[in-house]
């Protein structure tokens, strides 16, 4: 008898997305396309079809009303793919939900940086980028080791997301290019760093992530991040490094001196 006749014809399981927040200070068209311009400077591929929230609680009270499909269509030009509105009043839901998009409710006041930096600032506030090409990779989530705190003994894969949640993150195999490694606390990588760090993805802005050899495409931290697109800084690539955040500033140092990037 054919093993479909016993498979379910639907499955809901929880499951983990990383998702872009999208931070409007302005509602105006032209303003947030100037910005988004700027920000990824005519590279295409600069957000890979990341799921993306977008935030509101930064507008003016009293503004003009949102064009709701004005911004999904903005976004989309620049391969975000909005999913939900976060912070936003009651009067806004029905139009927020006749765009098809879900209302999310912040736990708690945050106090972030400029969402949009500019070109040449090498840290960028957003939080964490989803999965290449819009299609999620599984996210290995699992209990803490101890207290606070998640060990992973195996290599991460390219594709393969592991996100340590409530906790630090501890790795002892190599971290992959392509693979991509999330902790709301801090995270220790007792080998090679390849691939994408995010700590302090909850919005702890005091997690650093350490690497006994560094040679991350993106770091970041409590949602500002920074990408090394012409490769990590020579005094700190292949060595033991640390990576905190200063204000809106991504800082590099070295494990064992005050020595920064």
């Amino acid at each position: 008898m054919s093993k479909s006749l016993f498979q379910k014809p639907i499955e809901i399981k929880i499951s983990t997305v990383v998702a872009v927040s999208a931070i409007l200070a302005t509602a105006d068209s032209i303003a947030l396309d100037a910005a988004l311009a700027e920000m990824t400077g005519g590279t295409t591929d600069f957000f890979e079809d990341d799921l993306a929230v977008i935030d509101v609680a930064a507008l003016p009270a009293g503004g003009d009303p949102i064009d709701w499909a004005g911004i999904i269509a903005l976004l989309k030009k620049y391969r975000l793919n909005p999913v939900a509105v976060r912070n936003a009043p009651p009067a806004m839901a029905a139009a927020i939900a006749a765009h098809g998009l879900s209302l999310e409710t912040a736990t708690k006041p945050r106090d972030e940086p400029d969402p949009i930096p500019a070109k040449a600032a090498p840290a960028k506030a957003a939080p964490a980028p989803a999965p290449t090409a819009g299609k999620p990779a599984p996210a290995a989530e699992g209990q803490p080791g101890n207290a606070g705190v998640m060990i992973i003994d195996t290599p991460v894969r390219a594709g393969q997301r592991i996100y340590a949640r409530g906790c630090d993150l501890i790795i002892t195999a190599v971290v992959n290019n392509g693979a991509e490694i999330i902790a709301d606390g801090s995270i220790h990588v007792y080998n090679t760093l390849n691939g994408r760090a995010l700590a302090g993805a909850s919005g702890n802005p005091e997690a650093r992530i350490f690497a006994m050899t560094m040679s991350p495409e993106l770091v970041s931290i409590a949602g500002v991040y920074r990408t090394f697109e012409d490769g990590f800084p020579a005094e700190f690539a292949r060595s033991p490094a640390q990576i905190r955040l200063v204000g809106d500033r991504i800082d590099i140092l070295s494990v064992n001196s005050a020595n920064r990037a």
